[in-house]
């Protein structure tokens, strides 16, 4: 009597062929010899046979389990004849030559040829492409199989549709009611009507987790009624206004007018639930410029693919001059990682001299026609470092009136970056930026400037001007925890000043490192910044502080 489970020890199944050469055979496909009872014994054996029949021996056949002693049974499985090729009839109205094309390389108007080990695994490929086309419930099966001569089989590909096409009839949003449905068609290209592939789906979703306002909480799901495919998509909201900055007041000794010190950075997104986003920037530096920038931007604007981008820049040199600077722009969002604008930028600027002895220093208007190119690659689940890799490209195409000519002017940018990770720990950061203004001559108050904790540290904030620069950041990371990491800082750049004549290069070496909390991320960088014509000075270096605070 044969015992239905193992009380006190493991059993053990040895399985033999008819001869040697078919023992052989077996004992290539491997399989597991010890079980804890009877009934996982007896199912491995049928395993085995499901094997064999997938690699063309379809007519093996087991002998009844034999107890050689206490504990090990044995099975005895006549292979008998290989069958290597499998001959398969279909209906050329139904199935498409070009997936045909995929799993065989011998397709004929009637019938293609496979290997019968490839025969599984190319039905379910056949099958996954056909849900794909909106019948989730299809199935594929091998009929009226026949012997065609000496190793090789025929037989009929049968494909059951079971009922008409499946089509998306609505789309539910669940945890976040108030998910901007514009974002739901023209980000994620999702909307009742499409044909349903839930494996598309999952991946359109994907991008949520790239939004700055909400995150996918766990993957799409479907339900199907007779008449209708109802899909539901989990998306929470999430923190994603941010603030730091400090500010300081004090009276002007000269006008006795009250003066602001510092920095304010706000940035609020979608709390309007639209997607929308407004940030506004001030700085007040201690060599006497202040700066106030002003950002609006409506993605799908009317819900429509058009998003609407508003600027205005203000920025002020002590009592020399001051630049107003407007742009408006138009966006269309190609997919999640790739948006192209084009726009109008207005600058107007002044001299604040009561002198106009300062001849680089000029009243101006300029307009110019703007093309840009930005694209975005994530890397989800990190919470320090969500963006992999970025590049802007952004032209501007205009003229500039002062009072005596009319200049023709060309503006270009660059800013890309991008993580290298060598594994979950370390990775290299590297960031290129660079702006070139071209134009026959130069004011002063057209220049750009740069300096930094977002350009190049070690160096102030804006405290170089230039008519082209260049500049490298590189920080070799290294990550301590999910939210804490230390680097390095080596910064290199090359800039041209054309109304001085001065084309320089500068460097900076450092240290820092990043803090992320509850209540937002905290970055303190140590850099000692020097021109090739200077000498190393610790004098030189530059402690600079962020704190972002999300709310």
């Amino acid at each position: 009597m044969i015992p239905t489970n193992g009380v006190c020890q493991n059993l053990t199944l040895s399985v033999i062929g008819h001869d040697i050469m078919e023992t052989q055979m077996i004992d290539s496909l491997g399989y597991v010899k010890t079980h804890k009872n009877f009934s996982l014994l007896s199912s491995q054996i049928d395993t085995l046979q499901k094997k064999l029949v997938s690699i063309g021996f379809l007519e093996n056949e087991a002998s009844k389990i034999e107890r050689e002693n206490d504990s090990t049974f044995l099975v005895k499985i006549h292979l008998k004849k290989k069958y290597n090729t499998i001959y398969i009839y279909y209906n050329k109205n139904i199935l498409d030559l070009k997936l045909l094309n995929l799993i065989s390389s011998q397709v004929f108007s009637d019938y293609f040829i496979l290997p019968i080990d490839q025969v599984e695994e190319s039905l379910r490929f056949i099958n996954s492409k056909i849900s794909n086309k909106g019948y989730p419930f299809s199935k594929l099966k091998l009929s009226n199989i026949e012997i065609a001569n000496e190793g090789v089989l025929k037989a009929t590909l049968i494909l059951n549709l079971e009922n008409q096409i499946r089509k998306i009839n609505n789309v539910t949003i669940k945890g976040y009611d108030k998910f901007p449905k514009s974002f739901l068609k023209h980000y994620l290209h999702i909307k009742p009507g499409q044909i349903f592939d839930l494996n598309l789906v999952k991946r359109k979703t994907e991008p949520l987790n790239s939004l700055r306002f909400a995150k996918q909480i766990k993957s799409p799901e479907v339900l199907f009624t007779k008449d209708s495919t109802s899909l539901y998509i989990y998306i929470e909201k999430t923190k994603s206004n941010t603030f730091d900055g400090f500010l300081g007041f004090g009276t002007d000794e000269k006008t006795n007018a009250l003066d602001f010190n510092g920095y304010l950075n706000l940035n609020l997104v979608n709390n309007l639930n639209y997607g929308e986003s407004f940030s506004l920037q001030y700085k007040s530096t201690q060599n006497s410029q202040k700066l106030f920038q002003a950002d609006l931007g409506m993605p799908y604007f009317l819900n429509t693919p058009i998003g609407i981008d508003l600027q205005l820049h203000i920025f002020k040199q002590d009592s020399s001059f001051n630049i107003v600077n407007q742009s408006v722009k138009a966006h269309y969002q190609i997919n999640p990682k790739h948006k192209i604008y084009t726009g109008i930028k207005t600058v107007e600027s002044n001299n604040l001299q009561n002198t106009t002895s300062i001849s680089s220093i000029s009243d101006y208007k300029s307009n110019y026609l703007t093309f840009a190119y930005l694209y975005t690659n994530p890397q989800y689940n990190q919470l320090l470092f969500p963006l992999n890799s970025s590049l802007h490209l952004e032209t501007g195409l205009g003229k500039r009136k002062n009072a005596s000519s009319t200049q023709k002017q060309t503006q270009l940018n660059i800013n890309v970056f991008k993580i290298l990770n060598f594994n979950q720990t370390n990775s290299l950061y590297l960031r290129l930026n660079g702006f070139s203004l071209i134009s026959e001559n130069y004011f002063e108050n057209e220049l750009s400037r740069f300096g930094g904790i977002n350009s190049i540290r070690g160096f102030d904030e804006n405290s170089i001007a230039a008519t082209s620069y260049a500049f490298l950041n590189s920080e070799y990371r290294l990550q301590l925890s999910s939210n804490l990491y230390i680097h390095t800082i080596m910064d290199v750049a090359s800039f041209e000043n054309k109304i001085i004549d001065l084309n320089e290069k500068l460097f900076a070496y450092g240290l820092g490192l990043g803090v992320l909390s509850n209540t937002g991320l905290l970055k303190l960088n140590y850099a000692n910044g020097k021109s090739s014509s200077q000498k190393f000075k610790f004098s030189n270096s530059q402690v600079h502080i962020s704190f972002t605070a999300n709310f």
